[in-house]
């Protein structure tokens, strides 16, 4: 049958099912992948915050079971302890209290 249509009487390739479904297949790929690939950034944003905060803890009271007080201030962790964090990432606040009283420290994810 398809030998007696002319070629003007055929329905150009775009037509196809087939490739219809391609059309919409591919920017719900899409979608799908940029919000995976979100979502692994929040996880591992969280993960960077938390492992943060325990450094930092540790190396207060490893501070003050050492030297017998609490550091006096952040630089002071980072000189003497070691404490190393991305500044661009993070904001720490850290309020010390007292040689003697565990410092108010917090932290901030800027963006």
């Amino acid at each position: 049958m398809n030998r007696f249509l002319n070629k003007n009487d055929r329905k150009p390739l775009y037509f196809l099912p087939h490739i219809r479904v391609s059309y919409f297949l591919l920017p719900l790929l899409l979608i799908l992948f940029w919000y995976g690939i979100s979502s692994i950034n929040e996880s591992t944003l969280s993960r960077q915050q938390e492992s943060l905060e325990t450094a930092l803890n540790r190396d207060i009271i490893h501070c003050y079971a050492v030297e017998g007080f609490y550091p006096p201030s952040l630089n002071y962790i980072e000189e003497h302890y070691g404490l190393v964090y991305d500044k661009d990432l993070f904001f720490v606040d850290y309020q010390p209290i007292g040689s003697n009283l565990h410092p108010d420290v917090t932290i901030l994810v800027k963006q």
